[in-house]
């Protein structure tokens, strides 16, 4: 038993959210799971006195205590209060006991008067409610201690199915007057082994009669009806972010977003959001409709500018009526910390052709100021941005009403949130600095990708986000929050170590882990291996290496690629000494199966060393990459070279 006491003071808020920690002497910490609630303002004495139980996170029951399981739980009505005093209540009682079936209500039984005397026909009901069962009791003519215990009661056969399992829990009395709290924990009923099944599919697979060339979130609705009709739980859906950097098919990658917390235009109904009174305005365009929705396969970049154009009409029809909507402007204060920017940026990378924000013609540096005067209503390019705007109003509202359907059914609904973030994105616009510009993240080599992947996405800055208490991550899963009751974090191993690349890579084989333990040159030498700067940290380049990679393309390696050296060993000729510069060069030649051929080769000569040095500073850290395995053998002894 562990107490402490707590003075608020006279300024004590009115509701107190708190939970446990643990720290023994050699510096370890265990953190419970969850928040505990207390209502300040509710209690009419200055004396609160609190008993808890320690919530371990381990604990299955926190599994069924999530958002997601509450979906589908029983929702019972709340009980019918008996009557009593004003302010007598002693006593309040909180357990939790998430998986009760339908018509099953938790009561309480005990010793005394007031707990009924262990009578299980007439038990206590607890009150139903978003943090669990509660009772509010009198026990100040009750002798003290008390036991009592926690059952189940079926309210419509009006018969008590049980207690919990275990032994009695103990009450005893405060040593002075006040209001006793107990949270007591979870119900002890035995694992109900609970099963469920669900569907993962991306919205844009989603198209239905009623889309426009593309599934939409109004299209959910019809998968919540199938999924309930087959028994489903639960439907994942994949990344729901607005991707659009290019207008072009590249845009449709889910995984690279410009914004993490925008929804992606394409996902829109226009139908709905014309509605009977602007009907007229989509006429000209049923033709289209028709033709994209009967493709086998989704045509992007028509979809999308479909809807750009249906959207610029409906905007100018609908713009007073949606600025003076009471709904939107508090949508839009709740939203502003990223709707603002994201609808300047959207038309910052229109305007210039372009989501690199560095070759920007003016923004180039994100100021929060010049971001409001754009947005300012008497702005001249308010017309030209205030349709982000609109369209991201138009797609919460169908978004939410399509989740909160799911809702209505008993489907939990599930998101999925990728680690990394786009390079030109909005997020990296306005804070470059939570971002290590430069880098790259990606994965090692496996038996999937054996150079390795490189996603492009800058790696995060861990130090800067912890200084602000990560609030950009509470930020992105808040705004989540309002649609999913659970995400996958595709790629969750990057909150702990991340395979960071150096921008003149372009596969994943040259990254290393952050964080890492690297080898230093005093370990090498320790351990005999020695250290030779040149032999372990550049290419290994010899005639056998490039016949075995090249073969009759070797000639050709040798007389455009090569500089000669007096070792018998070859370097790469500055113009193709990283594999970014390779690319640049192949980007502009022809891309027959010869180059392609050519490229991948360089590709893997670059990436034949043994050691890297992944500090800028070029200090004696070094990491082991995934090579092949030519840079370990012993060179060759030959009289000959490719041709110079």
């Amino acid at each position: 038993m562990w107490q402490g006491i707590v003075d608020t003071g006279d300024t004590a808020p009115g509701d107190l959210y708190y939970s446990y920690e643990f720290r023994d002497r050699s510096g370890r910490e265990k953190v419970e799971w969850g928040l505990r609630h207390l209502d300040l303002s509710a209690s009419e004495t200055d004396n609160i006195y609190v008993f808890d139980y320690w919530n371990p996170p381990g604990a299955v029951e926190n599994v069924f205590d999530s958002q997601a399981f509450k979906v589908f739980q029983n929702r019972a009505e709340p009980i019918e209060k008996a009557k009593r005093k004003p302010g007598a209540v002693t006593h309040i009682f909180r357990v939790k006991a998430p998986l009760l079936k339908n018509d099953e209500v938790l009561c309480i039984l005990g010793h005394g008067r007031t707990l009924r005397a262990w009578d299980s026909a007439a038990p206590l009901l607890l009150q139903p409610g978003e943090e669990g069962w509660t009772l509010r009791a009198d026990l100040s003519q009750e002798d003290f201690p008390l036991a009592y215990k926690y059952g189940v009661w079926n309210t419509r056969t009006n018969k008590f199915l049980g207690f919990e399992d275990g032994s009695n829990r103990t009450l005893y009395a405060p040593s002075h007057g006040g209001l006793t709290v107990l949270h007591d924990g979870f119900a002890r009923f035995p694992n109900p082994g609970w099963r469920g099944a669900g569907v993962a599919i991306p919205v844009f697979s989603l198209r239905s009669n009623k889309s426009w060339g593309v599934g939409e979130f109004a299209d959910i609705h019809l998968l919540v009806d199938w999924a309930k009709s087959v028994g489903l739980k639960l439907i994942q859906l994949l990344p729901i972010n607005d991707t659009t950097a290019t207008h072009t098919w590249v845009d449709s990658y889910p995984y690279s977003a410009i914004s993490a917390f925008a929804l992606h235009p394409v996902f829109l109904n226009v139908e709905q959001l014309a509605g009977k009174k602007h009907a007229a305005v989509l006429k000209p365009h049923l033709k289209k409709q028709k033709e994209l929705n009967a493709l086998d396969t989704v045509d992007y970049e028509s979809v999308t500018q479909l809807k750009r154009d249906i959207v610029h009409q409906l905007y100018h029809l609908q713009k007073e009526e949606w600025l003076q909507d009471q709904a939107y402007r508090a949508y839009y204060e709740a939203n502003k910390h990223w709707l603002a920017s994201y609808a300047a940026f959207c038309w910052l990378r229109d305007t210039n052709g372009t989501a690199d924000f560095s070759q920007w013609s003016s923004h180039r540096v994100y100021k929060a100021a010049e971001v409001d005067k754009l947005l300012s209503p008497a702005s001249e390019h308010f017309d030209a941005i205030a349709p982000h705007l609109f369209v991201q109003w138009h797609l919460h509202l169908q978004f939410k009403a399509a989740t909160d359907y799911a809702h209505t059914n008993g489907i939990a609904v599930k998101g999925d949130i990728p680690i990394g973030i786009y390079r030109y994105s909005c997020d990296a616009w306005v804070a470059p600095q939570l971002y290590n510009m430069d880098m790259q993240a990606g994965a090692p080599p496996d038996d999937f990708a054996v150079n390795g992947q490189n996603w492009g996405f800058p790696t995060y800055s861990w130090a800067r986000m912890k200084a602000d208490g990560f609030a950009w991550w509470k930020q992105r899963f808040h705004q989540m929050s309002l649609y999913f009751d659970a995400f996958r974090i595709d790629h969750i191993l990057g909150f702990f170590r991340i395979w960071s690349i150096p921008m003149d890579a372009v596969e994943g084989i040259l990254g290393h882990f952050v964080p890492a333990i690297p080898v230093t040159e005093k370990e090498l030498l320790e351990a005999g291996v020695g250290f030779s700067r040149d032999r372990l940290c550049k290419p290994y380049i010899t005639e056998r290496v490039v016949q075995d990679l090249f073969g009759a393309d070797a000639n050709w390696v040798g007389e455009h690629c090569l500089l000669p050296r007096k070792d018998e060993r070859f370097d790469l000729k500055p113009e193709f000494s990283t594999q970014r510069r390779v690319e640049q060069y192949f980007d502009n030649q022809p891309a027959t199966e010869q180059n392609i051929r050519l490229r991948n080769g360089l590709y893997r000569l670059i990436a034949n060393v043994i050691l890297l040095n992944p500090s800028p500073s070029g200090s004696g850290r070094w990491r082991w990459p995934c090579t092949f395995a030519s840079a370990l053998k012993k060179p060759p002894r030959s009289n000959t070279c490719p041709k110079k």
